[in-house]
């Protein structure tokens, strides 16, 4: 914990300094589609809604899955959406309780019953012997199973299902394979090809604070841009990064992704149904040259959202949380008001 807070000190010292902002890409794509300007909802209205949450059993290829729910109390969903994490980190990354930050309690105050899986190995999903096991490939298997498992306790026919950066990937292989009870999909920083090549030789990643607030903007003099994101999101990201996923999780995600820059990763035209692509355009990790053409190879009624200003968490930071989820909420046909 002494680690813990010293990072937290550090974040709160930065508060007093002078705050600046982070330029984006200098390739960075026009925006495609138009994310929502209506009003949310106050802050003491969201404070004041209720949700109930549970876990339903799940196993696939011997490892126990985590199959976590959340609505709210009392409601009787008839929509469902699956969310899916990225490589390192599980998927409370959805669910920052703090004001109206939690996409997950957003969703569900949409209407939906919201679904969040870890793929096997990481948060509390069953251990993995070999962190290379669970790779691009596999994990899409999971998150079928998952959806398998929705429809059967639910009754509902499909499903939507957005994936967070590696799990764009993970979420479009699921995507080619299994259509059946597929609604839409998102695909929120889509990795389209790799980040750059690079030798993942251990099969676990050491888990650390500083590496898990990394993707939160910094100023030139190294550190956090408060202007972009409040203290509290990234004290309550990097917390719960610890206290869900511990020192290591998997690394054969990190390996799928860290290969050359012009490597395919994501086969847009094998996806058959409405898709949204969003981001940021400050996101390090993205081919915009990719996905500034995305859209012609994408089915009628995809739609195109770039966040002018947001990084690869955009979806929890200050000044672009309530248009990604407006976007969002648009997209799958939700009250953007809620």
């Amino acid at each position: 914990m002494r680690r813990f807070w010293l990072f937290l000190g550090a974040v709160v010292l930065s508060a007093t300094l002078t705050l600046g902002c982070t330029p984006g890409s200098a390739n960075a794509p026009a925006t495609n589609g138009q994310a929502s300007s209506a009003p949310m909802s106050t802050d003491a209205e969201v404070v004041s809604v209720s949700y109930d949450c549970d876990e339903l059993p799940l196993e696939r290829a011997g490892v126990s899955l985590y199959l976590g729910r959340i609505q709210v109390e009392g409601a009787k969903p008839t929509r469902d959406i699956l969310l899916v994490h990225g490589v390192t980190y599980s998927s409370h990354e959805f669910d920052i309780d703090y004001q109206d930050y939690s996409l997950a309690h957003f969703l569900a105050r949409q209407g939906y019953a919201v679904w969040s899986l870890d793929i096997a190995g990481f948060g509390h999903s069953g251990e993995v012997e070999d962190g290379f096991l669970p790779d691009s490939q596999y994990a899409s298997e999971d998150i079928n199973a998952a959806v398998e498992r929705i429809v059967g306790e639910t009754g509902h026919d499909k499903v939507d299902v957005l994936g967070w950066s590696w799990g764009t990937i993970t979420t479009s292989l699921y995507a080619k394979n299994h259509l059946e009870h597929l609604g839409r999909l998102v695909l929120y920083a889509p990795i389209l090809s790799g980040i750059g090549a690079a030798d993942v030789e251990e099969p676990f990643h050491h888990n650390t604070w500083e590496h898990a607030a990394s993707d939160f903007q910094m100023k030139n003099d190294g550190t956090y841009d408060l202007s972009v994101t409040d203290p509290v999101v990234i004290e309550e990201f990097c917390s719960s990064c610890w206290h869900h996923d511990g020192e290591s999780s998997p690394n054969g995600g990190r390996r799928d992704i860290c290969v050359p820059q012009d490597e395919l990763l994501i086969d847009l035209k094998a996806i058959s149904v409405p898709t949204l692509l969003i981001h940021g355009d400050a996101d390090p990790y993205l081919n915009y040259d990719l996905l500034e053409r995305a859209l012609d190879e994408l089915p009628e009624g995809s739609e195109h959202v770039v966040i002018h200003g947001g990084s690869h968490v955009v979806m929890i930071e200050a000044p672009y949380y309530h248009e990604f989820q407006g976007a969002v909420a648009g997209f799958l046909g939700g009250d953007v008001n809620a």
